[in-house]
């Protein structure tokens, strides 16, 4: 799901990195979104609305929607879409509004 080539774009991509997600070992570039990582690595739902729970992906890439946000190493609330990936990064969908884990902090 990752786009390779592309006819006006150039990728250059970091350094392949490892991370967690709801405790299953991925991998991903250095560089490129949290979000596009997990859309790479074949994770459609990132999380579910908070009323009516409902399957909310990758939307809207700019941070604005908050339909993207995740647990990223304990921290709530982190807009997948514009946080880059780095290697050992510990990525849990979030369940309703976050609510911050002070153990693994």
């Amino acid at each position: 799901m990752r786009i390779e080539e592309h006819p006006i774009l150039e990728f250059k991509r970091g350094k392949k990195v490892k991370f967690t997600f709801n405790g299953k070992e991925m991998e991903g570039y250095e560089g490129e979104t949290i979000a596009a990582a997990l859309h790479a690595a074949g994770v459609k739902v990132l999380g579910k609305s908070l009323f009516k729970h409902r399957p909310r992906g990758f939307y809207c890439a700019i941070g604005n929607c908050s339909s993207c946000n995740m647990v990223v190493d304990g921290e709530p609330n982190v807009r997948t879409c514009i946080t880059e990936l780095k290697n050992g990064m510990c990525i849990e969908t979030q369940q309703g509004k976050g609510v911050i884990n002070y153990e693994t902090r």
